[in-house]
């Protein structure tokens, strides 16, 4: 849910309550109170993250950057949500040729937790890219390497030895 529709369920929540206390049903309140205090803690914990990843994957860039831009304050999210929060943002960076943005957002982003192997995966191959396009090959040899020790897709083991091999040319 985008804070638009979270605000509008919290009036509706909100009018309710008020309507609640008319008629005296204090029962009814305190199922009322918790949802809204869900709605509040989704809004500060989860963020619009969810919205922003589908439409990641839609590869509608427009709308997950807006969507990622009703984030307040990216501090506040959960480590399940922010670390897609901070390669979301690290990607859109890389699409507008922002590197140095691009590479914060995937540094913070590698420090986070990650389910999978090969989600971390994809942030480490990213940051050897930067680095690269960068020319500093000790830091994309740092990388590749802690790369390899997970367990990652055959594409981004591919993408891996090109990167080494594209690296050793240098070295």
């Amino acid at each position: 849910m985008n804070t638009r529709g979270r605000l509008v369920a919290a009036g509706i929540i909100f009018v309710f309550i008020v309507y609640a206390i008319v008629v005296q049903q204090y029962n009814i309140i305190v199922y009322l109170a918790g949802a809204l205090a869900y709605l509040l803690w989704s809004h500060l914990r989860e963020g619009t993250v969810y919205l922003a990843t589908q439409a990641f994957h839609r590869q509608d860039y427009e709308n997950t950057k807006k969507l990622l831009a009703e984030i307040d304050n990216p501090d506040r999210l959960r480590k399940g949500r922010r670390n897609f929060y901070e390669f979301m943002m690290g990607n859109i960076a890389l699409k507008e040729e922002r590197f140095d943005e691009a590479e914060y957002h995937f540094q913070l982003a590698s420090r986070l937790p990650w389910r999978k192997d090969y989600e971390k995966g994809m942030v480490l191959v990213n940051l050897a890219n930067i680095n690269l396009r960068k020319k500093d090959y000790e830091r994309v040899v740092g990388y590749l390497d802690v790369a390899e020790k997970l367990k990652l897709t055959a594409r981004q083991e591919s993408i891996v030895e090109k990167i080494r091999t594209e690296v050793n040319k240098h070295i």
